[in-house]
């Protein structure tokens, strides 16, 4: 970490995430917060998620447009637009309007799918290969570090001030991010325009990761797990009103809470994989994730707060692990699509398993999710933990001599 904070360009653009980030955590929690209020509806709330995640699906061709453009004006692009796009939130002002903030979401949850593989691509070309995971952790920390401020900022915005406010204040925070990319003194070569079919192109991320046994293995069982992970978007605002008799705006603690585990796993992230690897690591924050959701079970604040940090905890391994195992396999040209392909793999489970845990919440209640959450990850930890080739140390440089069975 101290090398990383040494690095003039990697410090500008991490600060320039800051606010942006710190925007983001207030609003997409308001959002919730906002639907649950205008229609009183748990299974309303959790579809503001669902449809933020949904652009995923778009990921192939996200993931090539962020490798045949320069990364650092996309990102000044796509950071400006969506800016704008959040205004369009000022337009809601009852149940009729709900709709508008699905849109917005749809939007962000697109402007998303365009910068996490061209930020990833950046990082590449910004820090040395070793600093890598430093980078990942770092940039993971700063986006769960504002869980402690962020979301209950947001609630408390949103009570004080109602939603409107916070959709202007995340509107300015877009600014920042787009100044500090400005100032990085980075050179980025053009890319090099390409021969092949334009299919071959936009499937040639889903084609190195099929190709490449580490991520193939890790997105499985990622992709594995992703099919309960929605379920936690609804159950947060079932645990607060039905679990723990609060208002909704007690999302935003146990948010909060979460948090404070996911602040720690961000600080902890990039010297686990130097120690144990990134696709041993993933298997403990499944194990990790699989305990939090056994906790939440009782009703009770002891419990439910010790399940949320160890839930915390474990996203930060989780994604930091397999960012920075994503970077390291795949070679320069090809960045940008593999994360796409990655994150479309595990995202599109995670999409419709938060519209099935909306559903399935009106009738099956919180707990037998949680549970389902629970064995479910387990069975992805065991698929990972238990391949012991998996957890040979190779490098993009360095080809697959054997398929790992």
């Amino acid at each position: 970490m101290r090398g990383l904070l040494k690095h003039r360009d990697a410090r500008i653009y991490i600060v320039g995430q800051l606010f942006s980030l710190f925007g983001d955590s207030c609003l997409w929690l308001a959002m919730g917060i906002w639907v649950k209020t205008l229609t009183g509806s748990n299974a309303a709330a959790g579809l503001t998620f669902f449809f933020f995640t949904a652009p995923s699906l778009l990921a192939p061709a996200s993931g090539l447009l962020s490798d045949r453009l320069r990364r650092r004006p996309l990102l000044v692009a796509t950071n400006s637009l969506t800016g704008g796009a959040v205004l369009l939130l000022l337009l809601v002002h009852g149940a009729g309007e709900v709709w508008i903030v699905y849109l917005v979401m749809a939007l962000y949850g697109l402007s998303y799918s365009v910068l996490g593989p061209a930020q990833s691509a950046l990082l590449t070309v910004m820090v040395p290969t070793d600093l890598l995971p430093d980078a990942n952790g770092a940039l993971r920390t700063a986006q769960e570090s504002l869980r402690l401020v962020g979301p209950l900022t947001g609630a408390a915005l949103f009570v004080a001030v109602g939603a409107h406010t916070i959709a202007i204040i995340d509107a300015a925070t877009f600014a920042v991010p787009v100044v500090s990319l400005l100032t990085l003194r980075i050179v980025e070569l053009a890319p090099q325009p390409r021969a092949q079919r334009w299919r071959t192109e936009l499937f040639a991320g889903l084609h190195h990761v099929y190709q490449t046994p580490q991520l193939r293995h890790v997105v499985i069982a990622g992709a594995i797990s992703t099919t309960v992970f929605g379920f936690a978007e609804t159950i947060t605002f079932a645990i607060a009103a039905n679990g723990l008799h609060e208002r909704p705006a007690f999302v935003g603690v146990l948010v909060a809470v979460q948090g404070v585990g996911a602040v720690i796993g961000g600080l902890s992230a990039a010297a686990l994989v130097r120690r144990i690897g990134e696709s041993r690591l993933i298997g403990v924050a499944l194990c990790t994730a699989a305990a939090g959701a056994l906790f939440e079970v009782p009703p009770t604040f002891a419990t439910v707060f010790a399940g949320f940090v160890l839930f915390g905890g474990a996203i930060p391994w989780l994604v930091v692990a397999l960012i920075s195992l994503v970077q390291r396999l795949t070679p320069s040209e090809l960045q940008g699509r593999a994360y796409s392909a990655v994150d479309m793999l595990i995202t599109v489970p995670q999409t419709i398993s938060i519209a099935l845990g909306a559903g399935l919440i009106a009738v099956t209640g919180y707990r037998p999710l949680l549970v389902a959450m629970a064995v479910v990850m387990s069975v992805a930890a065991a698929y990972l933990l238990t391949r012991p080739k998996l957890h040979r140390p190779q490098s993009v440089l360095e080809p697959s001599e054997t398929e790992l069975k």
